[in-house]
């Protein structure tokens, strides 16, 4: 009797776990050879990918919102196209709390055997929050990379597109290196390989508005409810 409990227990809970991630979508990112970013998202590398769109998931700003991303054998490559008309943004140092005005996220947890990932922030005026994060059972806190220089550091550039005085938007662009993510595990990916990730933006027209590339529950740290980044 206790053997059949077990495995209906254990049936039930794969089962559970499952069903949590059967709807959850799959975006193939193509390999690159390393490039120079600009914020302005026009080197040919580019070509390489197609624009994702993030749709908006709650609030009352209706802009376009466009994802691109490669990697290479040295990184992430990720570009951002954002239809805007006022630029929130006010911070202007790295490290601080820029998820509170204009920004754009994304976070790769790349070994679900732990709770552990990577998060990138970058605000319109090129300022940075890159950081891991340990979330044990909804309980998280982002740590700050130590010696975050030479091959560590990131590369990141952002450009805002205006018509005369009246803004049209944002590009943001930046790399991330696998010698940054270390120790988490799986990095560099290899060909075939699957990271959970999901992509984001923050506005503040009209109140705040966010886009979400996978929709999640609570908040942008539900990465039970990240998709699939396949290495091709």
């Amino acid at each position: 009797m206790m053997r059949i409990l077990t495995f209906l227990l254990l049936f039930f809970t794969t089962l559970q776990a499952f069903t949590q991630t059967a709807d959850l979508p799959t975006w193939k990112i193509n390999k690159t050879r390393d490039f120079i970013i600009n914020g302005k998202g026009d080197a040919a590398e580019w070509g390489q990918a197609d624009f994702l769109d993030i749709k908006k998931t709650k609030g009352k700003a209706n802009y376009i919102t466009q994802l691109k991303f490669l990697y290479s054998d040295s990184g992430i490559y990720c570009l951002y196209v954002l239809e805007d008309k006022t630029i929130t943004s006010t911070l202007r140092e790295d490290f601080a709390d820029i998820y509170n005005e204009d920004v754009v996220e994304c976070f790769f947890w790349t070994d679900e055997s732990s709770p552990l990932y990577f998060e990138y922030e970058l605000s319109p005026y090129n300022y940075e929050l890159p950081i891991i994060v340990p979330n044990f059972k909804g309980k998280f806190y982002g740590w700050r990379p130590w010696h975050y220089e030479g091959r560590r550091k990131t590369s990141h550039a952002t450009s805002i597109q205006k018509n005369g005085e009246q803004v049209k938007g944002w590009t943001a662009e930046f790399f991330i290196p696998y010698s940054l993510l270390v120790p988490l595990q799986n990095v560099p990916p290899a060909k075939g390989m699957k990271w959970r990730a999901n992509f984001y933006r923050i506005d503040y027209d009209n109140g705040s508005t966010r886009w979400e590339l996978t929709p999640i529950r609570t908040n942008f740290h539900d990465y039970e409810r990240y998709g699939y980044l396949e290495f091709n």
